[in-house]
């Protein structure tokens, strides 16, 4: 907010206010959606970077969430193309630094303090609700050879 000072016009004083960040954009909320697609959606808790990116781009909308589910039951991944989101990547880094996960050759994986942390996020019913009852339904169905799949079909086009 600016105000232009009595005495002089000329003068600006701003006056700094707290600005709220969204949910989905604050590290802790990205690390909680990392560890529950980790250990939901992913065998042996492990997942490349792009199958984070599609299931974090999927839980942004229910449309997305439909395709996500559609691949899940013809094992076929018709989306086209999905985003990256640099929080994701911010988040994952956090949870790297925090000891959740682990960085592997191939993506990320769970540790055991990512399982402990994740079991005592879960006792809250109400925390991740409509995340959890996505990536329960999905479950292990999205593999990683059909994301690769996918992502291949980004170079031809």
């Amino acid at each position: 907010m600016t105000n232009i000072s009595a005495q002089n016009p000329r003068r600006l004083r701003f006056v700094r206010r707290p600005s709220p960040v969204l949910p989905e954009h604050r590290p802790l909320y990205k690390i909680g959606q990392v560890l529950l697609i980790l250990q939901l959606c992913c065998r042996g808790g492990k997942a490349s970077l792009p199958k984070l990116h599609l299931f974090n781009w999927a839980l942004k909308t229910t449309p997305r969430q439909e395709l996500i589910l559609d691949a899940a039951n013809t094992k076929q991944l018709k989306v086209p193309a999905w985003g990256f989101d640099p929080v994701l990547a911010i988040g994952i880094r956090f949870a790297i630094a925090e000891g959740l996960i682990r960085e592997t050759g191939k993506g990320y994986e769970i540790v055991e303090a990512g399982e402990m942390f994740l079991m005592e996020l879960l006792k809250d019913s109400d925390l991740f609700a409509a995340e959890r009852k996505f990536l329960s339904t999905v479950g292990k169905d999205v593999t990683e050879a059909m994301v690769e799949a996918a992502a291949k079909s980004w170079e031809i086009a």
